[in-house]
């Protein structure tokens, strides 16, 4: 039976098949942050659209150092043409998807890392993985873990602000409030704009512990 990863813990290392090859999990990291989100299937509705926002959100994740990685329950070759389909719903003409997608088909590390949903059943009656994400830091240790149920569509906007209080508290003594977001230039904002639209900028702080 799957152990809980608490925060701060080190997060498990394996090696895994995904679509750029064997990696061991910790290696591939190197220095880096990293997510590890998961999915029920392939070729499903909602993991499509998931993946489709995470990978036109990539730049994003890159510009703030966080390697991404994917998994589902399927094969290496199921996987790649998913990736097809899934960058034709983003209207993108590169076939492969900016980051790898691990092949679990036996699931186990869908039971290592408690990623299962009892509610849930596939038609052979066994639990689908959920949509789980883990963010693991750089000393490879866990950051954060939300395990939404496989009927429900994550926000990858969230998981992108959520990063940002995450590196931002992991350096400063700080934490940040409710909706904190980080900081824009008021100035540069109404430039961008061209000044059309009034702009009404809010700078939320975060406290000092």
């Amino acid at each position: 039976m799957a152990t809980a990863i608490l925060l701060g813990q080190r997060f498990p290392d394996f090696e895994a098949e995904t679509t750029e090859g064997t990696i061991r999990f910790h290696e591939w990291l190197g220095s880096a942050w990293g997510i590890l989100f998961s999915h029920p299937a392939d070729y499903t509705p909602v993991c499509t659209t998931e993946l489709g926002r995470a990978a036109k959100m990539s730049d994003e994740f890159k510009k703030r150092n966080v390697k991404m990685i994917a998994l589902s329950i399927d094969s290496i070759e199921d996987h790649i043409g998913w990736s097809k389909d899934i960058n034709s719903y983003n209207d993108s003409k590169p076939e492969k998807l900016p980051f790898p997608i691990i092949a679990d088909k036996n699931r186990d590390l869908a039971v290592k890392l408690g990623m299962l949903d009892l509610d849930e059943k596939n038609k052979e009656g066994l639990p689908v993985t959920a949509r789980a994400v883990f963010i693991i830091g750089p000393d490879k240790k866990l950051k954060l873990s939300i395990l939404y149920p496989a009927t429900t569509g994550r926000n990858f906007d969230e998981i992108l602000r959520v990063i940002d209080s995450l590196q931002l508290t992991d350096t400063k003594k700080v934490a940040t409030p409710v909706n904190w977001k980080v900081r824009i230039n008021c100035q540069e904002l109404k430039l961008h704009l061209y000044q059309v639209t009034p702009v009404h900028c809010m700078v939320l702080p975060f406290w000092q512990h």
